[in-house]
């Protein structure tokens, strides 16, 4: 899903006036000596801002306490290429306890003009530089507001004077079998990648636990990784975002469905890093987080807890000079990189209430402000990117922090057994297209059924249409040329296909274009609209069609496009590219890459020590089950 739900911000940031002439008096009349203030509201009491004493005095409240004077060996494991000899032997080697990189380096603090703004001045400055669109994504437009861009832009050069004084380790020959939890947030198209590395990791001999939302509770543990549910429901933020079509509720319903969603993903962070597993009781505490964007929360755990974190996403989310932010419209190619900061800064202010209820009541960590001390961005923090660079390359401003490791590919179908009549209708004629929208809520899927329909009539082709989670393909009565399908695996299907339709999920694109597929892509909202437009640039397929604008004759156009001989050559020549790289593999080298020297304490082994009692481990399931209808943790 990509941006999938989670962006969320009151109404109130952008729906205000805006006076330029006050603001700029406001500006001269400030002595460069004042203080910033912040007022928030849910922060009354005074807190300790040794945030990382506070730190230390959570873990040792909240788990196991280690004393560096009892400090173990941890198990090594070689980081060798997938498939080579996996029996290396195990080095033991003293690891200190680990002050957590997502602290940004670097002891001076960037002061700008804005944070000595009051509250509603800020939201009038960025009112003023930003525009959202009907399609929900934010305009930005330098020419209108070139003194807040200005201003902005000077986080350019803190951001890379902080990037610049992190060390970069060069690649390890071993490193610690770690206990790892990996947070994802989002539909099962971003969930699915993430599986692929969990699996390769567990591999290397670390203990990984995945933790995404309950619907998928079953797909992670049939693939062989442990399981612990996050909050929020998918299908809920899906729709969400399908209405409002980006960063903005359409109305106090969607903002208050939202916050819920939101407070719910956030709170279910720390015990999925901390809490004992679920079924079997066995202790766990998170060595290194690898986690999405959209599980906002996890830069604020990993600081609680002081252990690396790595960043992977299947969008861009690092600033660059190349192109806009996915959420963004920008006029002018000078603002690319002000549009990264724009969407966090956006996206900070809808959430920063319930990010610093979090820090303060769970976390025992310091309040955030708002621009100096935002620590939104993941700029500071080491990001693999989860595409082919022959599809979108690295940029040449992102640093060596930044990886492009490649599609990362769950394979899926050698398990999958067809059902028959299905295997005979796609070899009783040509190949057909495939029509699907994954977890894309449908406003009229009858409408859009009709369409698909007529489009296939009218070019005189075969098509497969998956129902997903729109009801597409309702149907009582179906022609001969159409088959109706549900839970398919993609890697399976698209190879049997001439070309695919799709709403642009990265995980759907990844999959279409390893199989060599022309393909269609029709936006929803978020980053499809980016894949669509990379799928067009490459002559791969047709423009992207969003979905208010799917018609007969667009779908039709878009088909015979598709079907040409050249689009299809142009297809298999991306196809084979893809084929010769191993996303999974450096993504997992990445990881290894860029863990720090010094890692967190181990953890004691659960045979050892920490195993529950029969008693315990019964009042620890009873209160997982009482605390579920509370929404509790």
């Amino acid at each position: 899903m990509g941006s999938n739900g989670i962006e969320y911000l009151s109404r109130e940031v952008l729906e205000v006036g805006f006076d330029s002439q006050k603001i700029e008096k406001d500006l001269r009349k400030m002595d460069d000596d004042e203080l910033l203030t912040v007022d928030i509201k849910s922060h009354d009491e005074k807190i300790d801002l040794n945030s990382s004493k506070d730190a230390e005095d959570w873990i040792g409240n909240s788990g196991q306490k280690s004393s560096p004077s009892r400090q173990r060996g941890l198990e090594h494991c070689i980081t060798a290429p997938v498939g080579t000899e996996r029996n290396p032997l195990i080095a033991d080697q003293e690891v200190i306890l680990y002050r957590s990189i997502t602290e940004k380096r670097g002891s001076s603090r960037h002061d700008l003009i804005l944070d000595r703004l009051s509250e509603q001045q800020k939201r009038q400055l960025i009112a003023n530089l930003v525009k959202i669109q009907n399609d929900g994504t934010v305009e930005v437009d330098l020419e209108k507001s070139a003194s807040v861009a200005a201003e902005l832009l000077e986080l350019q050069s803190f951001e890379e004077s902080t990037v610049s004084g992190s060390l970069i380790s060069e690649s390890k020959n071993s490193v610690p079998r770690l206990q790892i939890v990996i947070l994802v947030v989002g539909t099962r198209g971003d969930v699915q990648p993430f599986l692929a590395i969990a699996k390769r990791l567990q591999e290397y001999g670390h203990h990984v636990r995945l933790a995404t939302h309950a619907n998928f509770d079953t797909f992670v543990k049939s693939a062989g990784v442990d399981f612990y549910p996050l909050g929020g429901d998918p299908r809920v933020l899906a729709g969400y975002m399908a209405r409002n079509k980006g960063l903005i509720p359409s109305g106090p319903a969607d903002i208050s469905m939202q916050m819920k969603q939101l407070k719910a993903i956030i709170d279910s962070l720390l015990p999925a890093c901390t809490a004992p597993d679920l079924e079997t009781g066995v202790p766990f505490r998170a060595q290194a987080i690898i986690a999405n964007p959209p599980a906002y929360g996890h830069a604020h755990v990993a600081e609680a807890l002081g252990v690396p974190l790595h960043i992977f996403f299947t969008m861009p989310w690092t600033p660059t000079y190349e192109f806009p932010h996915p959420l963004a419209r920008v006029p002018q190619s000078a603002g690319y990189w002000l549009s990264y900061i724009i969407v966090d800064l956006l996206t900070w202010w809808g959430m920063r209430g319930i990010i610093n209820d979090f820090r303060k009541s769970k976390l025992k960590l310091a309040p955030i402000a708002y621009f100096s001390m935002y620590r939104g961005s993941i700029s500071h923090l080491p990001t693999g990117y989860m595409w082919s660079p022959h599809v979108v390359p690295k940029p040449s401003d992102w640093g060596p922090l930044v990886d492009v490791v490649g599609y990362c590919f769950l394979s899926l179908a050698s398990k999958y057994q067809p059902r028959e009549d299905f295997v005979r209708w796609i070899q009783n004629g040509p190949p057909p297209l495939y029509f699907g929208f994954g977890s894309m809520p449908l406003e009229d899927p009858k409408r859009t059924t009709d369409v698909i329909l007529e489009a296939l009539k009218d070019t005189e082709q075969r098509g497969i249409i998956d129902r997903g989670w729109g009801n597409l393909g309702n149907l009582e009565e179906v022609s001969d040329n159409v088959f109706l399908l549900e839970e398919c695996p993609h890697d399976w299907l698209f190879p049997q296909c001439s070309a695919v339709v799709h709403h642009g999920g990265a995980g759907t694109t990844a999959t279409g274009l390893k199989a060599g597929c022309p393909t269609t892509i029709v936006p929803f909202f978020g980053d499809q609209f980016f894949w669509g437009d990379r799928i067009h640039q490459k002559e791969l397929g047709p423009a992207p069609i969003p979905i208010s604008q799917l018609s007969v004759e667009n779908l039709s156009n878009a088909i015979k496009f598709m079907l040409q001989p050249e689009v299809k050559s142009r297809a298999m020549e991306i196809a084979k590219l893809i084929e010769n790289e191993d996303g999974v593999a450096a993504a997992v080298d990445a990881f290894h890459r860029h863990l720090p020297d010094e890692l967190p304490l181990p953890t004691p082994s659960p045979v050892e020590e920490d195993n529950p009692s029969p008693l315990q481990w019964f009042f620890l399931q009873l209160a997982q089950w009482c605390c579920v209808p509370c929404g509790g943790v």
